[in-house]
C-alpha cells in the first residue's frame, strides 16, 4: 500500500509536460504579401491561440522549391500537424509525400490540390467554380445580358484560377448575347492588373464587363479605367475590405464573399483533430456568398485583417 500511495505520489508531482505534450504545427503559405491571404493567416494565428498550439508560421515566397524545403523543415522537427496554402496545386505530390511517409496529418488550405488526398489529408476551402458562377451571373445582369467580357486570370498554377474562370465562361455559354473578348494573366496581383487593362485601353478593345478572378485585380481594373469606370462593369472575388468600399463607392458592381475567418479557423480545427488522432472529412467546404450593393452592410466587419 505504501509503495502505491509513494507512486501516486510521484505520479502526481510529475509537471502537466510530461503527461501530455502541448500539439506543435507548421503553417507554409504560398504568400505573404497577399491581403486575402494575409486575413487567412491571422485567423490561423488567433485560432492556432485560442486552441493552444504552438505554431510556426512561414512564407513559400511564391517558390515551390522553397514550400517543399519548409515542409521538410517541420517534419525534421517533429511537427503534430501541417498546414499548406500550395504555391502550385499541381506540384504539391512531393509535400503529400513526404508527409505521409512521415506520418504527419496535412491539411490543404484555401487553394484545392490537384491530387487525390489519401490518409491524414484534408482540404478546407471553398468551391471556386461557384465563385465565378455567382461574379459572372451578377455582371450579367446588370449588362442585360448583352455585350463583350474580359477576364482577369489570377495565377495560372492556381487551381482557384481555373475553376473561378470555368464558372465564368459557363454563366458567358449561357446567354447568346455575351461574349468573351479577352483573358490574361495579372498573377492576382492589383499592379499588373493595372497594366493588362491599361494595354486593352490603348488597343481599342470594346470591352463592357471585366470578371476578376479576385478582388486585388479588380481593384487594378478600376484604377487603369480611371474615368472609364463608369462605363465598364468590374467584378472581384474574395470580399476584401478595400473591394467593399469600392462596392459602397459605385465603382465595383459586386464580389464575392470568401470566408477567411472561417477558412483559417477551419483548417486550424481539423488539423488539431487528425493530430489528436479522431477523423475530418476529406474536404471541408466554407461557402461562398455574393456580395452586392444592397447586402453589403452585413460583411463590413468580417474579412478584417
Amino acid at each position: 500500500m505504501k509503495k502505491f500511495v509513494a507512486g501516486l505520489l510521484l505520479v502526481c508531482s510529475l509537471p502537466a509536460v510530461a503527461l501530455a505534450k502541448d500539439l506543435q504545427m507548421g503553417v507554409s503559405m504560398a504568400l505573404f504579401d497577399d491581403n486575402f491571404l494575409t486575413i487567412v493567416r491571422n485567423s490561423m494565428q488567433k485560432e492556432l491561440q485560442k486552441e493552444n498550439v504552438k505554431g510556426q508560421v512561414e512564407d513559400a515566397k511564391n517558390d515551390v522549391s522553397q514550400q517543399l524545403q519548409q515542409v521538410q523543415n517541420f517534419i525534421g522537427q517533429g511537427v503534430d500537424a501541417i498546414i499548406v496554402n500550395p504555391v502550385d496545386t499541381n506540384a504539391v505530390k512531393p509535400i503529400m509525400d513526404q508527409a505521409s511517409k512521415a506520418g504527419i496529418p496535412l491539411i490543404f488550405i484555401n487553394r484545392r490540390p490537384a491530387a487525390e488526398l489519401t490518409g491524414k489529408m484534408a482540404y478546407v476551402g471553398s468551391n471556386s467554380q461557384l465563385a465565378g458562377r455567382l461574379q459572372m451571373e451578377a455582371l450579367a445582369k446588370q449588362m442585360n445580358y448583352k455585350g463583350n467580357v474580359a477576364i482577369l486570370l489570377g495565377d495560372l498554377a492556381n487551381e482557384s484560377t481555373r475553376e473561378r474562370t470555368k464558372g465564368v465562361k459557363e454563366i458567358v455559354a449561357k446567354y447568346p448575347g455575351l461574349k468573351i473578348v479577352q483573358e490574361q494573366t495579372a498573377k492576382f496581383m492589383r499592379n499588373d492588373a493595372v497594366d493588362v487593362v491599361s494595354n486593352w485601353l490603348t488597343a481599342g478593345d470594346d470591352i463592357q464587363a471585366i470578371a476578376a478572378n479576385n478582388d486585388e485585380m479588380a481593384i487594378g481594373a478600376l484604377q487603369a479605367l480611371g474615368k472609364n469606370s463608369d462605363h465598364v462593369l468590374v467584378a472581384g472575388v474574395d470580399g476584401t475590405p478595400d473591394a467593399l468600399q469600392m462596392i459602397k463607392n459605385g465603382k465595383m458592381v459586386a464580389t464575392v464573399f470568401q470566408d477567411a475567418k472561417g477558412q483559417g479557423e477551419g483548417a486550424v480545427q481539423a488539423a488539431v483533430k487528425l493530430a489528436k488522432g479522431e477523423n475530418v472529412a476529406s474536404n471541408v467546404d466554407i461557402p461562398f456568398q455574393l456580395i452586392t450593393k444592397e447586402n453589403m452592410a452585413k460583411f463590413t466587419s468580417l474579412n478584417q485583417k
